[in-house]
């Protein structure tokens, strides 16, 4: 998931032995560097304005979110992996080779792990316990995501293995001897755990950064917080426990973080009760998750919906088209959610699909400009994911180099440039105007 700043070059009068200026030759340095002000440093001066603008944090009113009181409209990305890879000098490059290839495409926001429990370079190492390497590593990825005007979506934990997630959780309460079960779903329920978890909340969002001395609650470039990636306690179909937890946690980060936007994390399927399961959820094992996107995307203390779209893994034996007539299916009716049952922003946090990359993603940016365009509820798409050169390994079977496939970087760019028309460009686009020129 370019440290830029202006230089500010102090010019000196050159004088003569006697402390006189010559006439002729001061007057035509006065010129010359007027000149110089106005028309070389040009960029310099804008980037100075620029650094003096006071970045503002994302609001919601009602379906929309919100920036210095103008519609935001959001075209972004997953890089799930920044924080992992600002740990260590060699891969810390690849942070910023990647937030700057994403402002270079226009994109305002990257979605990734604030998150690395128990694991390999972990972030918490145990229960309230934390490697501070790895917390500067992440104080680096919100700097550098300022500094490229780009704004982060941070999720605090992960439903899956990966990192460590929920099940280590679960380890660290069973070894220590306070764990009520050895069931993955016990960090939902388990009153230990979610003390765990609520320590794990107030840790980060009241760290003051070690680069910037801005603690993360007060800090604009994060965008929003993310609860969960992925949330599923299939231990209890009817919902009720994942609801409780949502609804208690969501609580404690506000009453730390008033001034971040809140979501959940859920992949967007309906509950067993809403008729939509039957009609709109992939299939019928989508239902018994124990996760309602109507239900708790409703909590006063959530304040936009998240939906993820993974039509291939989701479907046994579809072709590409009804993939396609799905995903469009799957979006409209979250954004109608959005709009009648919500009144709350709706994301697609998530998209992958491994063949027909284009047709893909061409189909969702068309439902979210769409949406944009009579301010409805759709309020943005974030691919998963990009990486840069060289990260092979952490690819999985929808992750790309934006830029090494031109007619994906091609619908990226024109996804940016379409939105940016609706909404009219944002100070942290820098290079918008170009970007767009070059497209027509």
């Amino acid at each position: 998931m370019i440290l830029r700043s202006s230089r500010l070059y102090k010019k000196k009068m050159v004088v003569a032995g006697n402390g006189l200026f010559y006439p002729i030759i001061g007057f035509a340095s006065c010129l010359a560097f007027l000149y110089m002000s106005f028309h070389s440093f040009g960029d310099l001066r804008s980037d100075f304005r620029e650094e003096e603008h006071q970045l503002a944090f994302v609001k919601r009113n009602g379906t929309q979110f919100t920036l210095e009181g103008k519609p935001f409209y959001i075209n972004g990305w997953n890089s799930y992996w920044l924080m992992y890879h600002a740990v260590d000098g060699y891969s810390r490059p690849r942070v910023r080779e990647m937030l700057q290839a994403g402002a270079k495409m226009g994109l305002t926001l990257c979605r990734t792990w604030a998150f690395n429990d128990g694991d390999y370079n972990a972030l918490q190492v145990s229960p309230g316990q934390f490697d501070e390497r790895v917390f500067k590593a992440l104080d680096h990825v919100i700097v550098e995501a300022r500094q490229q005007g780009v704004r982060l979506l941070l999720c605090l934990v992960n439903n899956l293995q990966n990192y460590g997630g929920k099940s280590q959780y679960v380890r660290w309460a069973w070894r220590e001897g306070v764990g009520l079960s050895s069931s993955n779903d016990s960090f939902f329920f388990d009153p230990s755990i979610r003390n765990y978890f609520k320590s794990y909340i107030k840790t980060i969002l009241t760290r003051k950064n070690t680069l910037n001395g801005i603690e993360y609650r007060d800090d604009p470039t994060i965008f929003a917080w993310e609860l969960i990636n992925e949330p599923r306690c299939s231990t209890d179909a009817s919902g009720d426990t994942l609801q409780d937890w949502i609804e208690e946690m969501s609580e404690f980060v506000k009453s730390i973080d008033k001034k971040h936007l809140l979501t959940v994390g859920v992949e967007g399927f309906y509950g067993p009760k809403n008729p939509k399961a039957l009609t709109v959820n992939p299939e019928q094992w989508a239902s018994r998750l124990g996760s309602d996107f109507i239900r708790n995307s409703k909590i006063p203390s959530i304040d936009f919906a998240s939906v993820h779209i993974y039509p291939d893994h989701w479907f046994h034996d579809l072709e590409v088209e009804d993939h396609l007539k799905f995903v469009t299916k799957w979006m409209l009716s979250h954004i109608e959610d959005g709009e009648k049952e919500l009144n709350k922003p709706v994301m697609f946090t998530e998209f992958g699909l491994a063949d027909q990359l284009d047709r893909f993603y061409k189909t969702i940016y068309d439902v979210i400009y769409k949406s944009a365009k009579k301010h409805q509820a759709g309020a943005g798409a974030l691919a998963w994911q990009f990486l840069v050169a060289g990260m092979d390994k952490y690819n999985d079977e929808f992750g790309i180099v934006p830029w090494e496939r031109p007619s994906t970087y091609k619908l990226i760019i024109e996804q940016t440039c379409r939105l940016a028309k609706i909404q009219g460009p944002i100070l942290e686009q820098r290079n918008l105007k170009e970007l767009c020129l070059q497209k027509q």
